[in-house]
């Protein structure tokens, strides 16, 4: 899995317990799943259908650098699965795990459109991509 994002737990990041407020964190993974499943389905349209059971495993506290790790699971005809983790950047404790997030992928009238893909896509591959079959 590869952790790509990185946020710093702010005081505005916190629930009464001072520790990072659970809804903080998961807008922060749902942004975090919408940006992956746009980038690999090469669609700007892709929403939240699904997210599964959550675990909260540590917490987090101010001050602490946490890092969202994403990785996709299975590709459907119009979807896209991914897994989860968070930790803690330093220490790097498990702070939440989500064993299936289903992003899909929309038409511009916001119906279910096939996207294509069947495996992970990286964004260096595709320029190469584009590079050769430009020469």
């Amino acid at each position: 899995m590869k952790f790509r994002a990185r946020k710093w737990v702010k005081p505005e990041d916190l629930n009464p317990n001072q520790s990072l407020f659970g809804g903080r964190l998961l807008q922060w993974i749902d942004e975090e799943a919408a940006l992956y499943a746009i980038i690999q389905l090469e669609n700007p349209r892709c929403v939240t259908k699904f997210i599964s059971e959550i675990n909260f495993v540590n917490s987090a506290k101010e001050g602490d650098i946490i890092e969202i790790g994403m990785t996709a699971t299975a590709f459907g005809r119009t979807s896209i699965t991914l897994a989860c983790e968070v930790r803690n950047k330093m220490t790097l404790q498990t702070i939440i795990s989500i064993d299936k997030i289903i992003m899909v992928s929309l038409d511009s009238d916001g119906n279910p459109t096939p996207h294509g893909k069947t495996q992970i896509e990286f964004v260096k591959d595709r320029i190469n991509r584009i590079d050769e079959n430009e020469h």
